[in-house]
């Protein structure tokens, strides 16, 4: 199973290229997990669609990331292999329960606990964001974030998987 997770861009409008690239996933049996504040037009298509309050993507991200550690989603081999500092990053993410995640970003947790289980247990999955949130506050914070799930399930460094940061001009990819 593959899982598209769409975080903060409006695809159809800004990224019409990679639109029709989802769509034609989800015909074939991807599922699009979308978090977004906005209710955007790719969610007809979408498996699920979370409406965080705006400023919240770190909180929601982290929520996920507890989920996926707890049910045992995580990819232990590839997290010994390739990175350091684990152990002092899960007791980070140890606040960041569903029911924090709910208060903080208003997305029920049972939402929040359904997309980081579908995202953990997908065979494989991709994250696409807009560059501009490089250019909110914490913006590096949030790109790490959405890196963290990645690196914590393993869902990096091969093919449909990893983290896919998309321009934020129209039509930089292409007609």
């Amino acid at each position: 199973n593959v899982v598209n997770f769409i975080t903060g861009t409006n695809t159809k409008e800004a990224h019409p290229v990679i639109d029709n690239m989802m769509i034609k996933a989800y015909r074939k049996g991807a599922k699009i997990v979308i978090s977004d504040p906005r209710k955007i037009s790719m969610g007809k298509f979408a498996y699920m669609q979370m409406q965080q309050r705006p400023g919240t993507d770190i909180a929601l991200l982290n929520s996920m990331a507890h989920v996926i550690l707890k049910e045992g989603l995580h990819n232990e081999k590839f997290i010994a292999e390739h990175t350091t500092g684990f152990e002092e990053w899960k007791k980070f993410i140890e606040e960041f329960t569903p029911d924090v995640g709910e208060k903080l970003t208003g997305v029920p947790k049972e939402a929040i606990m359904k997309a980081a289980i579908t995202y953990g247990s997908s065979r494989k999955a991709e994250i696409y964001y807009k560059m501009g949130i490089n250019q909110h506050t914490h913006g590096k914070k949030k790109v790490n974030a959405k890196a963290h799930l990645a690196i914590l399930t393993g869902k990096i460094g091969r093919e449909l998987n990893g983290i896919n940061p998309v321009r934020e001009t129209r039509m930089v990819k292409g007609v």
